[in-house]
């Protein structure tokens, strides 16, 4: 089982995997079974966003345990929130934040 930090610029966490895109991610989330993911909105310039992810996650069924939104992207952080909050199972916890605040 393993951890997922999706961004495009900020550095990865210990005990994360690094995803810079969210092709990255989504190969990730494919191959191995995620605890706990950490999602980013904005990849770059003309790059799918982590609403991508969050779209593949919903479609596929594959939830992370935990999910955390870091984003400083306001809409982004509302789309990735409520197509999470509308899907998730009630098990899956999912913090509208980043990891350590609040």
């Amino acid at each position: 089982m393993i951890n997922v930090y999706l961004d495009d610029y900020r550095p990865c966490p210990q005990g994360f995997v690094a995803a810079k895109t969210s092709e990255e991610c989504i190969l990730l989330l494919e191959a191995e079974k995620v605890d706990v993911i950490s999602l980013d909105f904005d990849l770059g310039w003309g790059q799918p966003t982590g609403l991508k992810v969050v779209e593949h996650i919903v479609a596929s069924g594959r939830y992370p345990r935990t999910i955390y939104i870091h984003t400083s992207s306001p809409s982004g952080r509302l789309q990735m929130h409520h197509l999470l909050i509308q899907h998730a199972p009630p098990e899956v916890v999912i913090h509208n934040r980043a990891m350590g605040d609040g």
